[in-house]
């Protein structure tokens, strides 16, 4: 009987939210919403570009850096050392779109560079002008060396050098391995756990809140118990969020393919301007991977050995398990917290000490998918209140068996250990109103 009451609880929380309109646009939007933003960014920088054949006159006092100014389809640049700056500065010309001025260098050849515009220039345009006139003091500085052959010299000892990385596993075996690629999973992986136990995990206080505000509770306590209430809560709406999940990958997996199928793959992945561009803007693991793509013949063979390397079945497991024991673990804490007030605004002294763990594990995160086997990585993974996030950070890279094992059973632990105080909780302040609970009242709640 007592099954079948936490059944009936579970059903009835899981068929209200699915027939909620909330639920099925959620549902939809967030799939379009994730395959935007893997899609959108790179076809965007395909199209980007400013206005065509924009004039930048550049008044060179130097008379070095022309020859490294380089005219594209956006910039066209006009030289003239002897322009009259002031009056273009009082009566700027519509058909100029900046104004760079070139001071005379010093006596070591340093130079000062300053630009007037109308509108504020972009990112883009004034790296090219600092990179054009670096190139011209640089080539300026070597020349007063006066070693012949020198731009030949320079060019044969410029070296690229690609570290390619292998794992060797227990019998000898090698396999390619790229640490961008697990670093791109951690922090996919552990972030998603974090949005959807706090997105989930609140869903089942302003379902207790509203229950208790309409009263509804009131009834259906006088056929089952408190604890079987909340049970029947919090897997009910982990069931909704199990089911949403599923259908986001799916979706996201088939809109994101889809897309790709129909815009085409090169104008989705991107080509040479886009390596340029992130190269010169973004500046990390990203770029250099994108300027490796282009620089070696064999990066998109490396990269699907390096996809194919990845232990896809434990950390979807992993994933899965962190998941639920994760949200689990929170969600008995935020009934708690719902049954102590009366309305949502009430919750913001009461919800913090929930939260904080959180966002602590939130930071730790990022720290552990760059450094996975550190000492803070290591107690962030254990301690049950981060572990699903800062665990989920050091899967991909490769766990023992025991500290997963280890890891899971303290969780397990916690969670019911958590589940029994919240559930004192909540049995006396499901039916409590007309009173802001405080800490310690809540410490002699749960002493009943």
């Amino acid at each position: 009987m007592k099954n079948s009451k936490i059944f009936l609880i579970i059903a009835r929380e899981f068929s209200i939210r699915v027939r909620k309109k909330s639920f099925i646009i959620m549902t939809i939007l967030t799939p379009i919403l994730f395959a935007a933003l893997i899609v959108l960014p790179s076809f965007i920088m395909t199209l980007s570009s400013g206005e065509i054949g924009q004039k930048i006159l550049v008044v060179d006092r130097s008379e070095m850096c022309s020859p490294f100014f380089n005219d594209s389809e956006e910039i066209q640049y006009v030289f003239d050392s002897s322009a009259n700056v002031e009056s273009i500065k009082k009566n700027f010309p519509e058909d100029l779109f900046a104004l760079v001025e070139i001071s005379e260098p010093d006596s070591a050849l340093n130079l000062i560079v300053s630009a007037v515009s109308v509108k504020q220039l972009n990112m883009d345009i004034k790296r090219q002008i600092e990179r054009s006139v670096q190139r011209a003091v640089e080539k300026a500085k070597l020349d007063r060396y006066n070693i012949e052959n020198l731009d030949n010299i320079i060019k044969d000892i410029r070296t690229d050098i690609t570290v390619k990385t292998f794992t060797v596993s227990d019998n000898g075996d090698q396999k390619v391995a790229m640490v961008e690629v697990y670093m791109g999973i951690s922090y996919i992986a552990s972030f998603m756990i974090y949005m959807f136990i706090f997105m989930f995990g609140s869903m089942v206080m302003r379902g207790v809140i509203e229950e208790k505000t309409t009263r509804i509770v009131e009834v259906i306590v006088s056929s089952v118990k408190p604890f079987e209430l909340m049970l029947g809560k919090i897997l009910g709406v982990g069931s909704v969020a199990l089911l949403q999940f599923l259908i986001w990958i799916v979706l996201t997996v088939g809109i994101t393919a889809g897309v790709q199928v129909f815009i085409g793959v090169d104008k989705i992945t991107g080509g040479q301007e886009i390596t340029e561009m992130a190269s010169a803007q973004a500046g990390g693991e990203v770029a250099q991977v994108m300027a490796a793509a282009q620089g070696n013949e064999g990066f998109a063979g490396d990269l699907m050995s390096a996809l194919s390397a990845v232990p896809v079945a434990g950390i979807v497991i992993s994933f899965i398990l962190y998941f639920m024991l994760g949200y689990l673990l929170y969600a008995a804490m935020f009934a708690a917290v719902g049954s102590a007030v009366d309305n949502e605004a009430d919750t913001q002294q009461l919800i913090f000490p929930v939260t904080l763990p959180l966002i602590l594990g939130l930071f730790i995160m990022i720290h552990t998918f760059q450094y996975p086997d550190s000492a803070l990585s290591f107690w962030g993974s254990m301690i049950p209140f981060t572990s699903p996030m800062v665990m989920m950070a050091r899967v991909p890279f490769g766990v023992p068996l025991w500290e997963l094992a280890l890891s899971l059973g303290l969780l397990v632990l916690t969670f019911f250990f958590m589940t029994y105080l919240s559930a004192k909780i909540y049995r006396v302040g499901i039916l409590m109103y007309g009173k802001k609970a405080t800490f310690k009242d809540l410490f002699k709640w749960i002493k009943y």
